[in-house]
């Protein structure tokens, strides 16, 4: 072995000492490697729910990053023995240099810790919308909703966010809280349409699609109420009256609906309405006209 050694030192000039520690180094990640795949495939034999295998792979994962990062660092750093102060030490040096990539890991610790968001939580970040499919070390992963898509549904698209955003920009969640969004339809008649009994009627679909998740919503905004302090929550269906002078009169509907279907259900709530106003004469839509004035023809005419 040491005529091997000073073989390789004469033809790449790396002293014996470095040649040592280069060699166990190798040979802790090898084993932290393998004994990871072992793990990996225990856990995938022994626990069947997919999400819980995947946040125990993860953990699982970090857990060896750690691990094999230490044991390699003491190879090289003997005289430290203070894991503390080696951390600290590092850290240290490594702040400026390394910033962005410390404050994804710190953004990470605050993820999994705070738990703001989880796998499978809908959230909007720096204005991209979308569900998350992953959390790592430096940046977790979003199928994006929204953008061109309407109705907050997907595009297709995966977006990759850094960690350390969560420290600058807001986070909204749709999924913790409240499991549901409100949903607003405007509903355009002519000045000449009987309003009154068009809001009568648009009051009962309000009405009829609101409250399959009002028990629900309720529940959820009572558990919220323990830990936020909440004002206000009216979580009642209704209809609202104003006055477009371009579009006519605007009757919007306001109701709360699941915030994974808000597409279906104003779907649903628009062909009732046009089914239910089709019975009714005197209520019309209101839509952009054009008239057109042939001032020659007109006064042959007259």
């Amino acid at each position: 072995m040491e005529t091997i050694m000073k073989s390789v030192e004469a033809y790449t000039g790396i002293p014996e000492s470095i040649q040592g520690q280069l060699f166990r180094s190798i040979l802790i990640l090898i084993l932290v490697i393998i004994l990871h795949q072992i793990i990996k495939r225990v856990l995938y034999k022994t626990i069947q729910d997919r999400k819980t295998y995947y946040r125990f792979k993860k953990g699982v994962g970090y857990a060896f990053i750690i691990i094999g990062f230490v044991l390699i660092a003491r190879v090289w750093f003997k005289g430290v023995t203070s894991l503390t102060t080696f951390i600290g030490l590092f850290s240290a040096g490594l702040a400026i240099a390394l910033k962005d990539i410390i404050m994804n890991i710190a953004g990470w610790f605050y993820i999994v810790w705070k738990g703001s968001f989880r796998v499978g939580d809908r959230i909007e970040i720096d204005g991209t919308a979308g569900d998350v499919i992953g959390i790592q070390l430096f940046e977790f992963t979003m199928m994006e909703i929204g953008n061109w898509v309407p109705a907050d549904q997907s595009t297709g698209r995966i977006t990759y966010v850094p960690n350390y955003l969560v420290f600058k920009e807001p986070v909204f969640n749709y999924s913790s809280g409240i499991p549901f969004v409100w949903q607003e339809i405007p509903i355009y008649l002519t000045f000449e349409s009987n309003w009154k009994k068009a809001k009568s009627i648009l009051e009962e679909i309000a009405l009829k699609h609101g409250e399959t998740i009002e028990g629900a919503a309720e529940e959820s905004m009572a558990d919220m109420s323990r830990k936020f302090m909440i004002y206000n929550a009216k979580l009642e269906p209704k209809v609202y009256t104003s006055i477009n002078h371009e579009d006519g009169i605007r009757l919007t509907i306001r109701y709360m609906c699941a915030y994974r279907n808000r597409r279906d259900s104003a779907e649903e709530v628009y062909e009732e309405v046009l089914n239910r106003f089709e019975d009714h004469k005197d209520i019309e839509f209101a839509y952009p006209t054009q008239r057109v004035y042939e001032r020659p023809r007109e006064k042959n005419e007259s």
